[in-house]
């Protein structure tokens, strides 16, 4: 068997077997935490397919071959519910997603290693093998980043990629829990952790797909052909299970929502459609519901994709708030990212007091409240040697 990047931790176990499964998480019932990570494959499926899971313990890594015969996951679904143990990832929203579909419940309670080093200062979205490299000083190899997981026998080298993600995620958990709790920054992290907890973060609305096209339209026939393709496209592809671009492009839904096709032939004409597609009952399918959005009244077109105001941002005033976010965010030792996005400084441009998570909880705190008082003119921003510093005015 392959040995982890640790010396300090034993050989991996490879587990292939509900037995064994249950014995390994009968031991990490007992634990204060566990790390967890996946491989999984979805470049030819909209569902995610969970081929491994790794877990880690305080003495000991297991590699759970998901895709193993007769293997029952249903004691990873016991422990991933024991309010008792912390279950560790890093960047978990997509393994999440994937216990979601498998036991229709997210592990509690849950502690996400991305977020919690943005929370401690390492940078937005900081890289895994970075943040063990700054934390522990190891090193992750990358050369099985992109294996066919699917694919079996493991090989012991895959077996022992797969073993050292979890294996240092538990220095890397312990550093940043101590750091954060020293800091009383644990509650941030917290926040956080509530909307990765919530369902509803997973749940895909196929109503509101078409907003990750984000269309430069306010035309609302158009954006109304475009939400009624879009929801069928999601709802197709998960009914096939197929990426959605595989089923129709991007850039082709969008090219049918302004041309309104009305025939196979019309269809048929759009790039990327092919002949067989238009003629078949998937175009067919299309094609019928681009008749319904065409049928409906103007009267009784949908408010959707209007934009949040009809005042544009002003660029000096984005371009402020935005060295305001920088500031704070030295001085606070977090990534700008989690605290306010562009989108959110676009908006508190705009409006008075914009429902934006930078205005509610520690954000508000870090940064919201001084962005209010910098638009009401009772803030000002200066250089005090290299740093901006604020500047109350009186105002």
């Amino acid at each position: 068997m392959a040995r982890p990047p640790r010396p300090d931790f034993p050989p991996p176990t490879l587990i292939t077997t509900t037995n064994a499964l249950r014995e390994l998480c009968e031991q990490l019932h007992r634990e204060e935490f566990v790390t967890v990570d996946t491989e999984f494959m979805r470049e030819r499926t909209y569902w995610p397919i969970l081929c491994v899971l790794q877990l880690g313990g305080a003495q000991e890594v297991a590699v759970v071959d998901a895709q193993a015969e007769g293997i029952d996951l249903a004691p990873v679904a016991a422990l991933f519910a024991d309010p008792s143990v912390t279950k560790v990832f890093h960047a978990a929203r997509q393994d999440i997603e994937i216990f979601m579909l498998r036991f229709r419940d997210i592990p509690r309670p849950l502690f996400d290693t991305q977020v919690a080093a943005m929370v401690a200062g390492f940078g937005d979205q900081v890289g895994y093998d970075s943040l063990v490299s700054a934390i522990t000083g190891g090193s992750i190899d990358k050369t099985h980043r992109f294996s066919d997981w699917a694919v079996r026998p493991l090989s012991p080298a895959q077996i022992a990629y797969a073993a050292a993600d979890v294996t240092y995620l538990r220095p890397v958990y312990e550093t940043l829990r101590d750091r954060l709790r020293a800091e009383g920054r644990l509650d941030w992290v917290a926040e956080e952790m509530a909307i990765l907890s919530n369902p509803e973060t997973y749940r895909t609305d196929p109503d509101t797909a078409w907003e990750r096209l984000r269309p430069r339209s306010s035309n609302r026939r158009f954006l109304s052909l475009l939400r009624a393709l879009a929801a069928w496209r999601e709802r197709e592809a998960q009914r096939i299970n197929i990426p959605r671009q595989r089923l129709v492009r991007d850039e082709v839904l969008l090219e049918i929502a302004a041309t309104a096709p009305g025939s196979p032939e019309a269809l048929a004409r759009a790039r990327g459609i092919t002949r067989g597609f238009a003629e078949g009952r998937t175009g067919a399918d299309l094609l019928a519901h681009i008749a319904a959005a065409k049928a409906i009244p103007e009267s009784e077109l949908p408010d959707v994709g209007q934009p949040r105001d009809n005042v544009r941002p002003s660029a000096a005033l984005v371009a402020l708030l935005k060295v305001l976010l920088a500031a704070k965010c030295e001085q606070y030792h977090v990534a700008p990212r989690l605290v306010a996005t562009s989108d959110d400084i676009d908006r508190l441009a705009v409006a008075d007091a914009p429902d934006i998570p930078a205005l509610h909880g520690w954000r508000l705190e870090v940064f919201g409240n001084d962005a209010l008082a910098l638009k009401r003119g009772a803030l000002a921003l200066g250089v005090d040697s290299r740093r901006v510093k604020l500047i109350p005015t009186g105002a």
